[in-house]
């Protein structure tokens, strides 16, 4: 006698009669319904997977962008305490390396912070995910104070959460390092 539960087998069943009344070999596999429902669930898995790494890449590009202004803002300190703390000027300008703020160098006295690299630091930064023509590292001064911008490209803060947002921008989708005369830019 066969003990069944459902579709399990308590015992295994080495051979099972067919309509002819000889034993055969039992068939082994899975049912096409089987596959599909192994196949469906490694997709949604995969997904899941997928989706946190996405996640966990935003949040590695949004530390870079802080460790980049940190740097910065070291660079235009040393800068300052070298010429009587007068900061590199772009004449209260915009100055970017993205297309729409000049598409500057990241040395010299064009770069987009001027004659920074190569003296305080080797290379000015460039964002690690640059968002079309107007997302990039944006910086300003009139000589006595000055705002570093990751402009439109901050990935994984918000409003509430940025605690380095521009403080006229509501959004949050900004870093902005900056002297306190520059805090209405």
């Amino acid at each position: 006698m066969r003990l069944r539960l459902g579709r399990f087998k308590l015992f295994p069943v080495p051979y099972q009669a067919t309509m002819t009344g000889k034993a055969s070999k039992a068939t082994k596999g899975f049912t096409l319904i089987e596959l599909l429902v192994v196949i469906a669930i490694i997709a949604l898995l995969s997904s899941v997977v997928l989706s946190s790494l996405n996640t966990a890449r935003a949040k590695a590009r949004d530390a870079t962008r802080l460790r980049d202004f940190r740097e910065l803002r070291s660079a235009l300190a040393l800068y300052a305490s070298d010429n009587d703390g007068a900061y590199p000027n772009t004449a209260s300008a915009w100055w970017g390396n993205c297309s729409s703020f000049g598409s500057r160098p990241t040395t010299g006295a064009t770069g987009y912070v001027p004659n920074l690299a190569p003296t305080y630091i080797r290379e000015l930064p460039l964002d690690p995910n640059p968002i079309g023509s107007t997302g990039c590292y944006l910086y300003r001064s009139n000589g006595v104070d000055y705002m570093l911008l990751a402009y439109q490209t901050v990935e994984t803060y918000t409003a509430t959460t940025n605690q380095w947002k521009r403080p006229i921008a509501s959004a949050g989708h900004d870093f902005a390092f900056y002297t306190p005369g520059a805090s209405t830019w």
